[in-house]
């Protein structure tokens, strides 16, 4: 069985924000959970909403990458120029609410009006709010099978997967055009891969790492959000319109760049930077 290995791992507990990265992450069925003695943090475990409790991004407020955040004493900080705010760890409870992410209904804990008050002062009018854990937001059938798979506020499915190579690909035809090159952020990826062939995603069936097994399932069709740059907020034309000349996916109708995962095993492991992975293909 071919093989390869872990080259990053990141989470990003904002749906939209900035993400972290991680040498290690704990694998859960939602996906990877970034840890600290203090307290857990799992991927997109958090968003932000309007005042009809519908999901914004980078799409609506391309600002949105310029809020970090981090791992601090029990907190999950968030900081944007000039402002920092601290959010507990703990467990929320009592009263949930209804929030909207594409398709899907989906209860979750509001953060609260010092949450929202910052929001505002650092971008517009918006409300954060954090997954309920007694709820469970399926992925599609279509792609996930029976697999009983499900996700918290990701766009659909709990892993994101790329190679490094397939982003050097893509920087050679963009160095061939005069463009300068785009770094791995420009695309949000969980679970960045080493020693494989630019684009070999595409064609992978599950990867196996250390008791982990991680399956792929659906290639990630591709938005304007990888237009803006996740260091100035500001947007551009690229990687949108040369990855329409190579990457179109006319059963998904739109460019593709990176594959959708699920967790089939291993909830509760260890993943770590620089772990071999043997890679199984669908072919």
């Amino acid at each position: 069985m071919p093989t390869s290995s872990v080259a990053a791992l990141n989470v990003y507990p904002v749906k939209s924000c900035a993400g972290i990265r991680q040498e290690e992450v704990s694998v859960a069925s939602r996906g990877l959970v970034a840890s600290t003695p203090s307290g857990n943090v799992g991927d997109r475990e958090w968003m932000i909403v309007d005042s009809d409790g519908t999901f914004v991004t980078q799409r609506e407020y391309p600002r949105l990458a310029l809020i970090g955040t981090a791992l601090e004493s029990g907190a999950l900080v968030l900081r944007a120029p000039g402002a920092r705010l601290a959010l507990s760890l703990e467990p929320c409870r009592g009263a949930t609410r209804e929030v909207v992410v594409w398709r899907s209904r989906v209860r979750a804990h509001d953060a609260g009006d010092e949450a929202a008050a910052w929001l505002s002062s650092a971008l517009a009018d918006l409300r954060l709010v954090r997954f309920d854990p007694s709820d469970r937001r399926p992925c599609n059938p279509d792609f996930a099978g029976d697999s009983g798979a499900h996700t918290a506020f990701a766009d659909g499915y709990p892993l994101l997967v790329i190679a490094e190579s397939s982003l050097a690909d893509l920087n050679a035809r963009l160095d061939t055009a005069g463009t300068p090159a785009l770094p791995m952020n420009r695309f949000r990826p969980n679970l960045v891969l080493a020693g494989l062939d630019p684009f070999a995603e595409d064609h992978i069936d599950t990867l196996a790492i250390d008791g982990i097994t991680i399956k792929l399932v659906k290639p990630c069709t591709r938005c304007q959000i990888t237009t803006t740059d996740q260091d100035s907020g500001q947007v551009g034309a690229e990687p949108l319109a040369t990855l329409q000349g190579f990457r179109m996916n006319e059963r998904l109708g739109g460019v593709t760049f990176g594959v959708n995962a699920i967790v089939v095993a291993g909830e509760g492991r260890t993943l770590a930077k620089g772990m071999k992975v043997e890679v199984a293909y669908a072919f």
